[in-house]
C-alpha cells in the first residue's frame, strides 16, 4: 500500500479545497434543482389533464429513463478519464476521449429511437396494461422519440465540460432549454397563443424542440475558443491500448446504469400494478422529491471531478482526503435536502389534481422519501463520484446492482403483490436496498482499494 495512503490522517485538505467544491458543485445542483423544477412544473401542466394522462406519460417516459441511464453510464466510464486527463493538464487526452464519448453514445441512441419509434406497444405492455393509459403512452413515446437522437450528442458534451471544471456553461444551457420547454408544453398542451390545443402530443412535441436546441448549443459551445475545442481528428485518435481501458472501465459503469436503471423500472411496474392512483400519487411524489435529491446528487459529479483531477496529478493521498471531506457535506446536504422536502413538498402537491386517496398517498410518500434520501445521496456520491474516480468500476456495478436485484426487486413483488402494502410503504420497503448498499461502500471507501491512477502510459 501507498505510503501516503497510509499515512493520510497526517495530509492537509488541499488549498481552495472549499472554494473550488462550492465552484463546481453549485452550479450541478442549480442545474438539477432547475431542470427538476421545470420538469415538475412539465408534470402539473399535465396532470391536469387527469390521473389518466399523468399516469400515461410516467410509463412512457421509462424507455426515456433506461437510454438516458444507458448513454449516461457510458459517459461516466468515460468521465473518469477526462477528469484525471484534465488533472493531468493533457487536453489532447480529453479530445480523444470526447470523441469515442460521442460515437458510442449515438449507437446507443439510435437503437433505443428504433424501439421507441417502432414498437412502442411492446414497450408499454411490459409495464402495463391499462386500456386507460396505453394510447396515449404511445402517443407520447413516439412523438418524443427523436429526443433521443439528440442526447446522444448532448449528454457526452455536457459530462465533458463538467470534467473540465466548466460546471457553469451547463447550467447556461439548460436553464434556457428547460425554461424553453415550459412556455412550450404551456402552448402546446393547452393550445395558448394561438397553438393547437394538444394534450400529451404537445408536451412530447415541446420536449423534443428544447432538446434539439440544446444539442446545437452545446455543438457550437465546443466548435471554437473552448477547451473543448479542437481538430476533427484529435477526436478520434484512438490507440488500442487507449480504447480497450476507456471500454474495459466504461462497460462496468454502463452495465451498472443499465442494470440499475431497468431495476427501477421493474418498481415502477410494482407501483403501476397498484392502480391508476397509486401510481399517480408516486409520480406527484417523485417529481417534487425530484427538485430536492437532484442538489445532494450534484455531490457525487463533484467527487468525480475532484478527486480524478487530484488522481490524474498522481497526489492520491489528497485525493482520498477530498473523497471523504466531499461525503461529510454531501451527508449532510442530504440531511437538509431530506428535511426541506416533506415541508415545502407538502404544499407543492396542491398543484396537482389528485383525488383525496391520492393526496394521501402522495404526502407518505414525501415523508419516506425525505428519509431514504440521505441514504440514496451516500450512496451516490460514493457510485458515480469517489469509485468512478479511481476507475473502481466494477466493484461499484456489482455492489450497486446486486442490492437492486437481490434484495430490491425481490421485495418490490413481496410489497406490492404479496403482501400487498399500499404504495408508500412498498416504497419503504424498497429502501432496504440503499442500506445495504451504503454498508458494502463503507467498507470498500475504508479499504482505499479505489484509489488508482488510470491514465498512465496513456498521456500525449
Amino acid at each position: 500500500m501507498n505510503n501516503k495512503l497510509e499515512k493520510i490522517e497526517n495530509v492537509d485538505i488541499p488549498q481552495g479545497f472549499y472554494k473550488k467544491l462550492f465552484k463546481i458543485a453549485a452550479p450541478i445542483a442549480f442545474q438539477g434543482v432547475i431542470s427538476s423544477s421545470l420538469g415538475l412544473v412539465d408534470s402539473i401542466m399535465v396532470g391536469s389533464l387527469g390521473e389518466g394522462a399523468l399516469a400515461s406519460v410516467g410509463i412512457a417516459i421509462q424507455v426515456f429513463f433506461v437510454q438516458y441511464l444507458f448513454v449516461f453510464g457510458f459517459i461516466s466510464g468515460c468521465g473518469t478519464f477526462i477528469a484525471q486527463f484534465y488533472g493531468a493538464g493533457d487536453r489532447h487526452g480529453v479530445h480523444k476521449t470526447l470523441g469515442f464519448a460521442v460515437t458510442v453514445a449515438l449507437i446507443i441512441s439510435t437503437i433505443f429511437f428504433i424501439g421507441a419509434m417502432f414498437f412502442p406497444e411492446f414497450i408499454i405492455g411490459l409495464y402495463t396494461d391499462e386500456n386507460s393509459v396505453v394510447p396515449l403512452a404511445k402517443v407520447y413515446m413516439q412523438t418524443g422519440s427523436w429526443t433521443m437522437l439528440f442526447l446522444g450528442f448532448s449528454i457526452p458534451i455536457e459530462a465533458s465540460l463538467r470534467g473540465t471544471q466548466q460546471t457553469a456553461l451547463p447550467l447556461y444551457v439548460s436553464t434556457f432549454v428547460f425554461s424553453l420547454n415550459t412556455l412550450l408544453n404551456y402552448m402546446l398542451i393547452y393550445g395558448n397563443f394561438g397553438m393547437p390545443m394538444l394534450g400529451v402530443k404537445g408536451a412530447a412535441i415541446a420536449t423534443v424542440i428544447a432538446r434539439f436546441l440544446e444539442m446545437i448549443i452545446m455543438l457550437l459551445i465546443i466548435r471554437k475558443g473552448n477547451y473543448l475545442s479542437g481538430r476533427i481528428s484529435e477526436y478520434f485518435d484512438w490507440s488500442k491500448e487507449f480504447l480497450m481501458r476507456v471500454i474495459n472501465n466504461a462497460k462496468s459503469t454502463t452495465a451498472n446504469e443499465l442494470l440499475w436503471s431497468l431495476g427501477q423500472t421493474v418498481f415502477v411496474a410494482a407501483y403501476a400494478r397498484l392502480g391508476v392512483t397509486a401510481y399517480a400519487a408516486f409520480q406527484a411524489a417523485n417529481n417534487i422529491n425530484g427538485v430536492f435529491i437532484n442538489a445532494g446528487y450534484s455531490m457525487g459529479d463533484a467527487a468525480l471531478i475532484l478527486v480524478g483531477e487530484y488522481l490524474g496529478r498522481r497526489e492520491n493521498a489528497q485525493a482520498e482526503v477530498v473523497a471523504r471531506k466531499t461525503i461529510k457535506i454531501g451527508t449532510l446536504l442530504g440531511v437538509g435536502c431530506g428535511a426541506v422536502l416533506y415541508f415545502v413538498g407538502k404544499e407543492m402537491l396542491n398543484f396537482f389534481d389528485l383525488s383525496k386517496v391520492g393526496d394521501m398517498y402522495s404526502e407518505k410518500l414525501l415523508i419516506v422519501m425525505g428519509i431514504i434520501m440521505v441514504i440514496k445521496v451516500y450512496d451516490t456520491i460514493l457510485v458515480t463520484g469517489i469509485l468512478r474516480a479511481g476507475g473502481d468500476t466494477k466493484f461499484a456495478m456489482l455492489t450497486e446492482v446486486g442490492a437492486v436485484w437481490i434484495v430490491g426487486v425481490p421485495l418490490a413483488f413481496i410489497g406490492a403483490f404479496w403482501i400487498g402494502l399500499p404504495i408508500h410503504l412498498v416504497y419503504a420497503l424498497l429502501g432496504s436496498y440503499n442500506l445495504v448498499e451504503a454498508i458494502i461502500l463503507t467498507i470498500r471507501l475504508r479499504s482505499k482499494k479505489w484509489n488508482k491512477t488510470m491514465i498512465t502510459g496513456l498521456e500525449s
